[in-house]
């Protein structure tokens, strides 16, 4: 009985663990999203001064800066270029993160960028969403963390406590009697 409450406790936390991931895949999407929105607000003016010199190449701009002999235009260089490769990282979080949704919960799982997935951790609410996709990765996550536990378990089980079979008896077969 305390082993049936026990699979439905884990079948309970699977299944509230398993809500959880639609809301923290959008919840990272959201804040790729106004990220990569205050990155371009960021570039505006280094983006129209390489339009206007550079044929809108911002590689060209830092270039330009970094040739300079004045210091302070060279430590310009490092900012915009710093600037430009977070645009760019954020652009290519953002394409992903507008793809199906097991390409999304892939990356969100193992290709994302670490800090950005630490503050969206560090700052989700937990919440309980009743969208299908919450429900059917809700289920999921359930069904297998108990299976995975279960045969733990078993296999625990088996490995400390095997059992011992009985010898088994040899059945006689009834015959013509002995005389």
């Amino acid at each position: 009985m305390l082993r049936s409450y026990l699979r439905l406790t884990l079948f309970a936390l699977g299944l509230l663990i398993g809500i959880q991931v639609p809301g923290f895949i959008q919840a990272y999407a959201q804040h790729v999203e106004a990220r990569r929105l205050e990155s371009q607000q960021a570039l505006l003016g280094f983006q129209e001064t390489a339009g206007r010199f550079f044929r809108g190449d911002l590689e060209a701009l830092v270039e330009h800066y970094r040739a300079s002999a004045d210091p302070v235009i060279q430590s310009d260089a490092r900012s915009v270029s710093a600037l430009v490769e977070r645009s760019r990282l954020l652009d290519r979080e953002w394409r992903i993160m507008q793809g199906p949704w097991f390409a999304r919960a892939w990356h969100v799982l193992v290709g994302a960028d670490e800090s950005m997935r630490a503050q969206v951790w560090r700052s989700y609410d937990f919440q309980i969403l009743l969208a299908p996709a919450a429900v059917a990765w809700g289920l999921a996550c359930a069904l297998l963390l108990a299976w995975l536990v279960e045969s733990l378990y078993l296999l625990l089980r088996q490995a400390f406590f095997p059992r011992r079979h009985a010898p088994r008896r040899r059945s006689v077969t009834p015959g013509p009697p002995r005389q």
